[in-house]
């Protein structure tokens, strides 16, 4: 906890760093919604530090005056009385740190799941690559490590925009079968390039966002084992307190055709899309701050082939949670996209969703 002498030394060093400041009463917020939001901020600060109460710190000062920004950012002169939500105040958390290099920013979730059970495995694929197909077993490893870095914000784009660089990496590791020496069966690397934008559209009370990216997803094998694809994508987000919403359509690329099925260019899955679909639902619910519930679903309504994935974070100790997943459908991963499995596991959830 930050003493009342550091808060006076911020104060000074707020005072001295003031060449020009907001022409605008205390307590208007309406009047400082034009000015730069990092001069908002700097007088937020300065305002709340010389009325907080000893016992705040710092950092909780700096939260309050990031959320009245963000609250500004989505107002838009509407008039609403804006309430931030789940997907708002994670990204307050993840700007506080992301200037500091020893802090990796998570994207999507990050787990660790020691027992996952399987009820199918697409062994025909090993066949003619490997002498242990017949070998594999239904219980395995899996695990996702998920980060994001932005790469431009602040002045060069509209308010609350943020460009960011993704990398997302899936494997499923055979650690169970020690008669073929435990073996990283598949592996999916999923880079990306995203913007972020807010929007002034607030259904139900709630915030809404839209994303636009280029994605490319692929297994990083050759031959008869590789599996990739690109594809363009439309996200948009909505968030109502501890709910968010993520619909997200998507373009798959085209490729050219393989001149035959063991050459090194062209198209290595054609008909990805009648399993993987066009489009990707997913929805998060936090509740009391210990629990997270979260759902994904893909379909493609031609072929009615799907997807479904349902997840539960659960404290165990200190800020360890447990993670228990569950996915029905084809697409869980590129080698198996065209099989229809159902999988259980349970683990270690690194990071939530929200």
């Amino acid at each position: 906890m930050r003493s009342i002498i550091s808060i006076g030394i911020s104060l000074l060093l707020l005072s001295l760093s003031f060449t020009t400041q907001a022409k605008s009463p205390e307590g208007d917020d309406n009047k400082v919604v034009h000015e730069s939001h990092r001069a908002v901020f700097e007088m937020c600060l300065f305002k709340a530090i010389k009325s907080a109460e000893k016992s705040a710190t710092l950092a909780e000062i700096e939260t309050q005056c990031e959320k009245r920004i963000a609250r500004s950012i989505l107002n838009e002169d509407s008039g609403q009385d804006i309430e931030l939500g789940a997907i708002a105040n994670r990204m307050i958390r993840e700007k506080r740190t992301a200037a500091n290099p020893y802090v990796l920013t998570p994207h999507k979730m990050n787990y660790i799941l020691p027992f996952s059970l399987v009820n199918e495995i697409n062994r025909d694929a090993y066949q003619e690559f490997s002498t242990w197909a017949d070998d594999l077993k239904d219980t395995e490893a899996k695990f996702q490590i998920s980060l994001k870095i932005p790469l431009l914000t602040g002045p060069f784009l509209k308010e609350g925009d943020q460009l960011f660089f993704g990398f997302t990496l899936q494997s499923w590791w055979q650690i169970y079968s020690e008669e073929i020496s435990k073996p990283f069966r598949e592996t999916n690397y999923q880079p990306e390039i995203f913007y972020f934008t807010p929007i002034n559209y607030h259904p139900w009370g709630g915030n809404s966002a839209l994303i636009v990216g280029f994605e490319h997803q692929s297994n990083g094998r050759s031959q008869l084992l590789s599996r990739s694809w690109n594809r363009i994508y439309v996200n948009y987000l909505y968030e109502k307190r501890n709910f968010a919403l993520s619909f997200r359509p998507w373009y798959r690329i085209p490729e050219n055709e393989k001149s035959s099925p063991d050459a090194g260019q062209g198209d290595d899955n054609p008909d990805i899309l009648d399993y993987m679909g066009h489009f990707e639902l997913g929805l998060v619910y936090k509740y009391n701050n210990a629990f997270e519930f979260s759902f994904k679903g893909r379909n493609n309504f031609a072929t009615h082939n799907g997807f479904i994935e349902v997840g539960a974070t659960f404290p165990l100790w200190g800020k360890l949670k447990g993670y228990a997943q569950f996915s029905s459908g084809y697409g869980e991963s590129l080698i198996d996209y065209n099989v229809n499995q159902k999988r259980f596991g349970i683990g270690i959830a690194l990071t939530n969703l929200l």
